[in-house]
């Protein structure tokens, strides 16, 4: 199985934003393993960053465009496209803008950056999502497919609305193939739709510098074309860029026809999809452990004290918290001692490395609601902090040697309440288990409403045996 890895050092680009015609600078920077591909706003308060993940993508118009609450960051898709291909799986993407340079309308500036910053193996294995079945959608004049294959391949036959410039294109994708045939494909467009597109303030910073533009049955550009099927071989630079949003090496062989940036990362949620059911079917119908549903039921496993958020496991030999797991309620009371009115969590929606994503659902039930406040019901910002706590919990259980003990809740730290949560509201829970180093753990996290971060805290466990 190959390996994850990261970058031996940092580097910096500067240029111009695709959109904004702005100066962009951006820093590619090493990560941990199991962080995954994320981006870093080093222009905003607090430094907000977004994982390079499918649930994060807001807008899929002429670019991929993630978002969190008010932050944004557009045309993420040729800078994924660059770490994907060469096999970055962990990596910090720093920008002082809402969008990367764009370069030369390729991802060749990337390439470039990744060769100066050399690319590093890391101890844990890279775990590539393979399919277990094909996967067919179709959306609008777009048609997918995705077939199980030993490795990643891509065909993809590109033609715009007029019918013009269809080409064809197939590459089995290695880190070697996609600098030499992919990677400096550019970005191109029709010149009635560019001109619609800078009516409407985008597009500042195009230019023949950084993108071909047809006119008619012309190609005008400042250089040759530099594949003979550069416009199907940009498309599939995308395709890669979109489906590195998948989290994971794929194992596929992707077909396309007429690919779109909402069709490809339609797919990649449908290849997420397909990678969960296994799970999903096999805890759905599997009863917990005889050791779990006897801990749940004795009287000293209904601890609720505030301060301590102690953390048991189903058996010594296993656990239920690992990559891809979904876990309902019943489960949820196999990790946490907590029962209702004090539970926070009411189900683990998703499990990848180091970072969890629980949901609580808040009701006018809720018992605080009668005193918090009376006629106008707030969910308590310390109930948030506590859902935090909890859920960090559940994931430090899926470290082997965390198995069996407690986590106790030592501290919080850059405690911020953001919004209030009111009866009603889906509580989004993100934790992602930052530093572990004995038996001392920390943990940052945020509860979202909407897509809107209402509360985020960095907190810190230490680890005890029972």
């Amino acid at each position: 199985m190959p390996q994850q890895q990261t970058l031996q050092k940092a580097v910096s680009f500067s240029g111009i934003g695709l959109h904004s015609g702005n100066r962009v600078n951006l820093t590619f920077t090493p990560a941990p393993p199991n962080s995954g591909l994320r981006f870093r706003r080093v222009d905003l308060d607090d430094k907000p960053e977004l994982d390079a993940r499918t649930d994060l993508v807001v807008d899929t118009q002429r670019s991929t465009t993630l978002g969190k609450g008010a932050v944004r960051i557009h045309t993420v898709e040729h800078v994924l496209a660059a770490l994907a291909g060469a096999g970055v799986t962990n990596a910090v993407v720093e920008l002082d803008a809402n969008e990367p340079p764009i370069g030369d309308g390729s991802s060749r500036e990337f390439v470039r950056l990744l060769r100066e910053a050399g690319i590093v193996s890391q101890a844990e294995p890279a775990d590539p999502l393979k399919l277990s079945a094909p996967i067919e959608l179709q959306v609008g004049e777009t048609q997918m497919a995705a077939f199980p294959h030993e490795g990643f391949k891509l065909t993809c036959t590109s033609v715009d609305k007029g019918g013009r410039f269809t080409q064809f294109y197939s590459l089995e994708v290695t880190p070697e193939s996609w600098e030499r045939e992919l990677s400096n494909a550019r970005t191109f467009g029709f010149l009635e739709e560019i001109e619609h597109l800078y009516r409407n303030g985008l597009i500042r910073g195009a230019s023949l510098e950084n993108a071909i533009i047809v006119r008619d049955d012309a190609v005008l550009t400042n250089e040759p074309l530099r594949y003979p099927e550069e416009f199907v071989r940009h498309k599939m630079l995308d395709i890669v860029g979109d489906l590195a949003l998948i989290g994971r090496p794929l194992h596929a062989h992707v077909v396309a026809v007429k690919p779109s940036h909402h069709a490809n990362t339609e797919l990649a949620k449908a290849i997420l999809a397909q990678s969960r059911k296994p799970l999903e079917a096999a805890q759905s119908f599997a009863p917990p452990p005889p050791e779990a549903r006897q801990r749940v039921s004795r009287p000293e496993s209904r601890n609720t004290h505030s301060n301590a958020a102690p953390v048991t496991t189903t058996t010594p030999s296993e656990t239920i918290v690992r990559d891809g797991a979904v876990l309902d309620v019943n489960q949820v009371m196999q990790m946490l001692p907590h029962r209702p009115p004090f539970l926070m969590v009411d189900r683990v929606t998703r499990i990848a490395g180091n970072q969890i994503t629980a949901l609580k659902q808040v009701t006018m039930g809720e018992p605080f609601f009668a005193g918090h406040f009376p006629g106008h019901p707030i969910m308590p910002g310390v109930l948030q902090l506590e859902a935090i706590a909890q859920v960090a919990g559940i994931l430090l259980m899926r470290q082997a040697e965390n198995m069996g003990k407690l986590a106790y809740f030592m501290s919080a730290e850059d405690v911020k309440w953001r919004k209030p949560v009111r009866p009603g509201d889906s509580l989004v829970i993100n934790v992602e288990l930052t530093k572990t180093r004995g038996k001392i753990c920390k943990a940052k996290g945020d509860c979202t409403v909407n897509g809107e971060t209402v509360s985020e805290a960095q907190v810190t466990f230490m680890l005890v045996d029972r």
